[in-house]
């Protein structure tokens, strides 16, 4: 925002159509969106923007998202931890919004936050140093703020199967793909790098022992 030539409803645009052709690559067949405007990364003068995501009573935008839940009645729900997983206003918003919902509907049986073990990271560190693509070390005291440690995460569900699928629908965001240096690995050792997908368990009602493989274990 604010560089020359960029126009917001342009991009708003564009960012529509990479989540359709997103949604598409991963087999998504239906999509509700509820239209707040992107507050930009934490720090931007776009926080402050009266239509921002992030200056959205959570009450109001948790009413409009319990309405889906009430209409779906989903028996699991997804979302970001308390950080928004690195801190992006949006996401904290998301994780804000969607525990005011499921509170306030008592309706999902689990409630997941998703996750990254600290081990993963650091292969990831090593692969990426291996084929040359910068990629941020991460010191002993950030590493709290960003994932949790290996034996803190509830649930690892096996993904590598869909692995090709995850590599097309980041591939889709073409306006973000100088920042998914995720890109970079190729779709082979993507998979193999990215075929575990982690999460940590914050509410259930079905008594299901920990660690899980399946988010919906104790439903089936």
């Amino acid at each position: 925002p604010g560089d020359p030539g960029h126009d917001p409803q342009a991009v708003a645009a564009m960012r529509r159509a990479e989540l359709a052709a997103s949604c598409e690559a991963l087999r998504v067949t239906h999509l509700e969106t509820l239209d707040y405007a992107d507050s930009g990364m934490m720090g931007w003068a776009t926080n402050d923007a009266p239509t921002a995501f992030w200056n959205t009573p959570v009450a109001e935008a948790a009413d409009r998202l319990a309405e889906l839940i009430r209409r779906y009645r989903p028996d699991v729900v997804v979302t970001y931890d308390e950080n928004g997983f690195y801190g992006h206003p949006d996401h904290i918003q998301a994780h804000r919004i969607t525990m005011a919902a499921v509170e306030q509907t008592n309706i999902p049986a689990k409630v997941y936050w998703t996750t990254v073990p600290h081990s993963a990271f650091q292969e990831l560190g090593r692969v990426m140093q291996e084929i040359g693509v910068e990629f941020p070390e991460l010191g002993e005291q950030e590493m709290p703020q960003l994932g949790l440690p290996d034996e803190e995460i509830t649930t690892w569900v096996d993904t590598s199967g869909y692995g090709a699928q995850k590599f097309e629908s980041l591939a889709t965001h073409a306006s973000q793909a100088e920042s998914i240096f995720f890109l970079q690995l190729g779709r082979e050792r993507f998979t193999e790098l990215m075929g575990m997908e982690t999460f940590v368990r914050v509410r259930d009602i079905t008594d299901a022992p920990t660690p899980e493989d399946d988010l919906f274990a104790g439903l089936r």
